[in-house]
């Protein structure tokens, strides 16, 4: 039985991630569209990048004061989406994002370049910017901070995990027409729940 066709959507979603990355580079396929309910009760999405997915959830990096995250805070319904235009297939996944370990996104923080880690200091997402300058002026002061010891996390940065109750395969087949479609939905015995229609 293969990783598709199994009971287990992490191994579909990690069969079809490294089909599209191999075969489609240019598909980006680690790029997905974050959905919050935003503070103003309206829906907002955004690009963010999936660093890493595990059999728990799947992962992104982001300012915590930021508009996502403070929407996240409220209420932590999201949803993520893949647009694999190349390769005909889509993902939708939807669940409850949590911070994950402090220790993690240290050890990831960690693993960023330089100018990576400076403009997590430097860039306050969602905050109105009066001029470049004091961009620039922000950019300075971090560079000498750090300038002779390593650049640390800020506390208002970090790591969530989606932890999925429901993921969505879509497949279209231009050839015939239809699309094939496998939803998982997680059970209250966290088992999963398997349906596959076909959509025209």
């Amino acid at each position: 039985m293969s990783a598709s066709e199994d009971h287990n959507p992490i191994a579909h979603f990690q069969k079809w991630f490294h089909e599209v990355d191999v075969a489609h580079p240019e598909d980006e396929a680690n790029t997905m569209l974050l959905s919050t309910l935003g503070l103003d009760g309206f829906p907002k999405s955004r690009i963010v990048l999936l660093k890493r997915f595990t059999w728990e959830g799947f992962i992104f990096f982001t300012n915590y004061n930021s508009e996502k995250g403070k929407a996240i805070t409220q209420n932590n319904n999201v949803s993520i989406s893949f647009n694999w235009e190349a390769s005909n297939r889509q993902v939708l996944i939807i669940g409850k994002a949590e911070k994950i370990p402090e220790n993690l996104s240290e050890g990831y923080f960690e693993s960023r370049p330089k100018g990576s880690k400076l403009s997590a200091w430097v860039s306050q997402q969602s905050e109105v910017i009066p001029s470049r300058e004091l961009l620039d002026d922000r950019l300075k002061h971090y560079e000498n901070k750090y300038k002779n010891k390593p650049i640390t996390k800020p506390e208002y940065w970090g790591g969530y995990i989606v932890k999925p109750t429901a993921i969505e395969f879509n497949e279209h087949d231009p050839l015939v027409g239809f699309s094939r479609v496998t939803t998982y939905t997680l059970q209250p015995d966290y088992r999963w729940l398997k349906r596959i229609k076909f959509i025209s």
